[in-house]
């Protein structure tokens, strides 16, 4: 009787695991219904997110962070996501923290269609934590009918005239870089002396800035509707936000080297709909899928799939695809390490806190 018992104990207790392992798998397999995607406001056309769901029954949950540093201090507290978009230098910390997960890529076929040069990079070797989602260029924008000469350099921006005025963002990374190109110097570099060459040199130029937080929605194109503002620090999308408002500009790449900056989808380790982000992140990647967000959107998404099903006058922008010889001096923002962060920190505050 005793053993009896015994063996019906074993035989539930066995059932009940199992029945556990099949809960655990509805929930973060395939069969999820919901899955939580952040990234910038109004990147991502809705209308993709909506055809996902019509196609998979899946509703994409889109969460926009107001910066992809505020969403890596989410996820680190415990906020659940199950896909992100995040910057290249963003990844290599929080794989070594094991925030990141690793993607299936049995689930995500698609990959196939990320063009080679964009894969196994140093930031992510192997893409063992991350999807490279889309790139761009950083380079200067500026209103011919406002300035007296062309602007083809970095370093033209401390030729500026008195009351003259330029765009400036209020990250470091960005800021520190192209002043240290200017010099000669590399974007990544945390060299003390040279560090504090580029501080020098970025006090100079404090008297013109004008400084904006980089968020969705905010370009050079609106501020460069002040009269006092001829140029700026901006991306590629900053040329057809200016064509819909109306603002004649120019946007060049630098002949010292533009700054190349790069996203990628990662999934947190503590998402519990894994297998549906895999879905999401392969849906994505998909040729037509992929073909439509850089129509919509006009940014350079790695995928060569895409690349024949676009409209000829898009494959041609110079501006959204620049030829090898426009990049040739550009370089790729790259992670710091944790000496070399607080070394950027210390001289960003000191900028900020520095009367020109």
């Amino acid at each position: 009787m005793i053993k009896t018992r015994f063996y019906r104990l074993a035989i539930w207790v066995i059932l009940m695991a199992l029945l556990g392992g099949c809960a655990s798998t509805s929930v973060s397999g395939l069969q999820a219904t919901e899955i939580i995607y952040r990234d910038w406001e109004g990147v991502m056309p809705q209308s993709v997110l909506d055809d996902f769901t019509k196609e998979t029954g899946i509703k994409v949950n889109f969460q926009p962070y107001p910066s992809p540093e505020e969403a890596v201090a989410d996820i680190k507290s415990g906020k659940i996501c199950d896909l992100i978009v995040l910057e290249n230098q963003l990844i290599p910390p929080l794989v070594a923290n094991g925030t990141l997960a690793e993607p299936n890529y049995k689930n995500i076929p698609n990959f196939n269609n990320i063009a080679a040069n964009f894969r196994d990079l140093t930031y992510d070797p192997g893409n063992r934590h991350s999807v490279p989602y889309s790139w761009g260029t950083t380079g200067l924008i500026y209103a011919g009918d406002k300035i007296s000469q062309p602007i083809t350099r970095w370093a033209d921006l401390w030729n500026l005239k008195p009351g003259e005025k330029i765009v400036g963002w209020n990250l470091p990374r960005y800021m520190l870089g192209m002043t240290l190109k200017s010099l000669g110097y590399s974007i990544n570099s945390t060299n003390p002396q040279e560090l504090e060459h580029a501080f020098a040199k970025l006090i100079e130029l404090k008297p013109h800035l004008v400084m904006v937080d980089w968020e969705a929605g905010v370009t050079a194109a609106n501020i460069m509707k002040d009269p006092a503002v001829v140029a700026g620090i901006a991306e590629s999308d900053d040329v057809s936000a200016a064509k819909s408002q109306n603002v004649k500009m120019t946007y060049i790449l630098p002949a010292e080297g533009a700054l190349l900056w790069g996203d990628n989808y990662v999934i947190p380790s503590a998402s519990t709909k894994k297998e549906a982000a895999e879905k999401f992140i392969n849906f994505l990647l998909r040729a037509d899928i992929a073909a439509r967000i850089i129509t919509e959107d006009g940014y350079w998404l790695p995928n060569d799939a895409a690349m024949p099903l676009l409209d000829t006058s898009l494959r041609n922008n110079k501006v959204i695809f620049p030829d090898q010889k426009d990049i040739q001096n550009a370089e790729i923002l790259l992670p710091l390490d944790d000496q070399g962060e607080k070394l950027y920190q210390d001289v960003w505050q000191r900028f900020l806190d520095a009367q020109p």
